[in-house]
């Protein structure tokens, strides 16, 4: 069968027509016309049917879900121009200058020379084909060296001649680098180069759908482009043959090697994501491919029973019953729960029984057995140097285990009674537990209390330094390239170095860098100034709202409603979505709050565009949300995407460690996003509002776990006691409160009068009789004066003479009723004794105003 044939245009001349060769059939599917496209949730895959799901011939790839590989080497090696991995290098260097006639003859020459130089030096080499010969020569390794090296001293124009040379061998096919071998040279315009060369109509398609993608600026749509021809390159295949594990492959393959398109840092991140997006957009992936690569890079939920074979379970029956155990727990219990108690379960458990005890077959464990992994289990698995905090947790769920299979087996005996065996965990082994909780509460309070003077500077911090980075960026931006300007009495000067030069031409807004004379630093001021504005715009919403950070990553445009009161005042309100409680709250928004709302929206709406529709990632449930306008979102390269729950925390971490360089308040303190929840707590229930308002915005379901945010302040206990007796004086009749008569005081100076005993006072209160009939001594409203001590022992001694009379005359009343008055008198003594230990304070004699003053 003849698999090729010559019938190039234009290019068989010249002795050409036994290398330039195109096939005669096209292996290429055609492009895929589609008007909209579609976004594809899981909830949506499941509710269509199966010949929605699956639609016949839409790609040649199978399965969506696949792993990370390379593409499999095709039957038929893409050659553009003919089989050239044997040509020789005259062939070649008459190719250099023919297979593109309309380029200017300077730089076919240029080309020609470098081809000579290049293979040249590979001719020398071992192998049959150029490829083993370019694997041979250290130029495909994985710290690859540029093919540069091979330029003469001195001799600038080699190393253009040179990477033009490789930029022909790599879009003709006759060698197939590696990643690194590719990566380690530095080729202008490549994409556009190699897709011209290709003559494939599909890629032809791609690239058009990459130049009209409305989210992509001229530099998104370059690495686009380069992402997707290096690894149509790097792999040997066509458009056709890029499956999506292909270009998983190699999407992972940069992020290990550091060297994402544009990225000096080392895990950088993923390359081709823009590419991944539009490849999906354009229908070649299959259909339930999902849109993002992101999204297919992360794992999704677990089954139950993926869950419990992440552990070496030795045991089937036991396996089985864990399977069968959180199967059920699973109905009233998130995935983040389920995940914890699996591990408990499992892990902590179950697979440290057997390790103990390998022959346990059931739940009936021995004490011995119990007494180890309970010992065990204070300590990590891994380092039994290190305690484990907060094991009780684990106690708990095996006690509930216990527990539910004891109560299961009730109405289902069949499935859960042969499980059911005494629980091991008793109440002694969660002594403590309640303490351990109150002094953890305590800590928090404390925590709170520390921080609550500290939140003005970090609030000032944030909004200065978001400020004075807007300031910047904005005269930034109004100075050409090189130029100078002076803000705030300090000069700075735009940088001109050709990345900028090249951004100004490509770009609309380029990035502004400016240098700092002071320090001479070079700043990012746009990438500054957005990392400035989230911190500020963070802090804003946690200590104004109280929601917690997975709530905050969770706002959208929707979450911002207004409701209008009867008298016409409209109030702006934010609606929190179901998180940790599944209760959806409405919190009313403050001038502060909603200030720093509109900003948000103000910033991600420019010119009147809507908010963007993006995907976020839960890590907790492990599942990807529908589309949404998040607020929280922000373009960092080729893709746009919602800012993490982590991201958050070190936002804070980083804002307080510039904090500390000036304020050594804030030396090893940090914040954390719950602690604002806890500020706004304790400010909005000590401010006075009523602790069940408080749970409501703070949705708590629970009112003892709001009084559990709260911290105390000494202040705030006195200003409360203080506004509760003013509360309750304002609630008496105001004529209790009238001027008081001349025989009223004289009747209040009589009582005074007649409260002065023998031994003492009487501190009965003021307008009630003597109780106890004026037997003072046995009174506990008798105050004994210090001084009385010596008359206090005479009537000590004549009780002792009495009940020696009583004894002798068998008056067993009477001595009881002494040994009773003796028990009285000598407390009493001991208490005017002490008295007598103290210093004395003299506050003065009070004098009675007189009733005219």
């Amino acid at each position: 069968m003849t698999r090729f044939s010559s019938t190039t245009t234009g290019h068989a001349s010249h002795g050409l027509s036994r290398l330039v060769t195109t096939r005669t059939t096209s292996r290429r599917c055609s492009v895929v016309n589609r008007t909209t496209v579609e976004t594809y949730t899981v909830r949506q895959r499941r509710m269509q049917p199966d010949e929605v799901r699956q639609p016949k011939d839409r790609t040649k790839f199978q399965a969506a879900v696949l792993k990370a590989a390379p593409a499999p080497k095709p039957e038929y090696p893409p050659a553009p121009f003919g089989d050239l991995t044997a040509a020789s290098v005259e062939d070649l260097c008459h190719l250099a200058m023919e297979f593109i006639p309309s380029e200017k003859k300077s730089v076919r020459e240029k080309r020609r020379h470098g081809v000579r130089m290049l293979f040249g030096h590979l001719e020398t080499l071992p192998g049959a084909t150029w490829q083993e010969r370019w694997e041979a020569s250290g130029f495909n390794d994985e710290k690859a060296p540029s093919v540069n090296t091979l330029a003469r001293p001195g001799v600038g124009y080699d190393s253009s001649n040179l990477t033009s040379a490789l930029r022909m061998a790599f879009s003709l096919r006759v060698v197939q680098p590696s990643l690194p071998g590719f990566r380690a040279n530095m080729f202008i315009r490549y994409p556009e180069f190699f897709r011209r060369l290709q003559r494939d109509p599909q890629l032809d398609g791609v690239f058009a759908a990459i130049d009209t993608h409305p989210q992509m600026n001229p530099l998104n749509r370059l690495r686009a482009k380069f992402d997707l021809t290096c690894a149509l390159t790097t792999q040997g295949i066509d458009l056709a043959d890029l499956s999506p594990s292909a270009l998983l492959h190699y999407a992972l393959e940069v992020k290990k090697l550091g060297n994402v398109h544009s990225q000096g840092k080392r895990d950088a991140g993923f390359g081709a994501l823009a590419a991944w997006e539009v490849l999906h957009s354009t229908g070649h992936f299959p259909h339930g491919t999902p849109p993002t690569l992101r999204m297919f890079v992360y794992n999704g939920q677990k089954t139950v029973e993926e869950l419990v074979d992440s552990y070496p379970i030795q045991n089937g029956e036991v396996r089985q019953l864990l399977i069968d155990y959180l199967t059920r727990r699973r109905a009233d219990s998130d995935y983040s729960t389920l995940r914890t108690l699996a591990r408990y379960l499992v892990s902590l458990f179950w697979v440290s029984i057997e390790k103990i005890n390998p022959g346990q077959k059931d739940l009936v464990l021995s004490p011995e057995v119990y007494d180890q992994w309970r010992t065990d289990l204070r300590y990590w698995t891994n380092d039994k140097t290190k305690i484990r905090k907060h094991f009780e947790m684990i106690l708990l769920s095996v006690r509930g285990l216990y527990v539910d299979l004891h109560s299961w087996a009730i109405t289902e005996p069949e499935r859960w009674a042969q499980w059911v065996a005494p629980c091991p965990v008793l109440p002694r082994d969660l002594k403590g537990y309640g303490e351990r909780r109150r002094e953890n509460n305590r800590n928090m309070a404390d925590r709170t209390r520390v921080r609550q003077p500290l939140l003005p500077a970090l609030v000032q911090h944030v909004e200065a330094q978001r400020e004075h980075l807007f300031a910047l960026l904005q005269a930034g931006r109004g100075a050409p390239l090189g130029g100078a300007f002076t803000l705030d009495g300090h000069r700075y000067e735009r940088t001109n170095s050709e990345t900028d030069q090249r951004k100004a031409r490509l770009l609309e807004d380029p990035a502004v860098r400016v240098v700092d004379h002071r320090t001479g630093k070079t700043i990012d001021v746009t990438k500054a100034e957005d990392v400035a504005f989230w911190e500020w715009a963070t802090v804003e919403l946690l200590r104004h709202s109280g929601i917690r950070v997975e709530e905050l990553t969770e706002l959208t445009h929707l979450s911002i409603r207004q409701y209008q009161r009867p008298n016409g005042e409209v109030i702006a309100l934010l609606v929190v979505a179901p998180s940790k409680s599944d209760r959806e709250r409405v919190i009313p928004m403050s001038a502060e709050l909603f200030h720093a709302v509109a900003q948000i929206v103000r910033r991600q709406t420019p010119h009147g565009t809507p908010i963007p529709l993006v995907s976020r990632y839960d890590p907790h449930e492990k599942t990807w949300s529908e589309p949404m306008p998040f607020l929280l979102q922000r373009k960092i390269g080729t893709i746009r995407g919602v800012i993490a729950a982590g991201t958050v925390l070190k936002m804070l971490r980083r804002t307080c460690k510039r904090i500390a360089e000036t304020n050594d308040a804030f030396a090893a303190m940090t914040f954390t996003p719950h602690d604002f929840r806890r500020l706004f707590a304790t400010d909005i229930v000590n401010g006075g509002l009523p602790i069940h308002i408080g749970a409501a915005l703070l949705g708590h379901v629970n009112l003892q776990t709001t009084q559990g945010y709260v911290a105390v302040f000494a202040e705030d206990i006195v200003k409360s006691y203080q506004e509760f007796l003013n509360h309750r004086r304002s609630l008496r009749p105001e004529d209790e409160y009238a001027d008081i008569t001349s025989e009223e005081r004289s009747e209040f100076e009589e009582h005074f009068d007649k409260r002065k005993v023998e031994l003492g006072n009487c501190a009965r209160p003021y307008g009630s009789p003597c109780q106890h009939e004026h037997a003072c001594i046995r009174c506990p409203m008798l105050q004994v004066n210090p001084k009385m001590l010596p008359r206090l022992a005479e009537i000590e001694k004549d009780l002792l003479l009495r009940r020696k009379r009583a004894e002798e005359e068998q008056w067993l009343g009477e001595i009881e009723g002494i040994d009773l008055t003796l028990t009285f008198v000598r407390t009493k003594q001991a208490d005017a004794a002490r008295l007598t230990r103290r210093a004395l304070v003299n506050l003065g004699i009070p004098t009675v105003p007189s009733p005219h003053s």
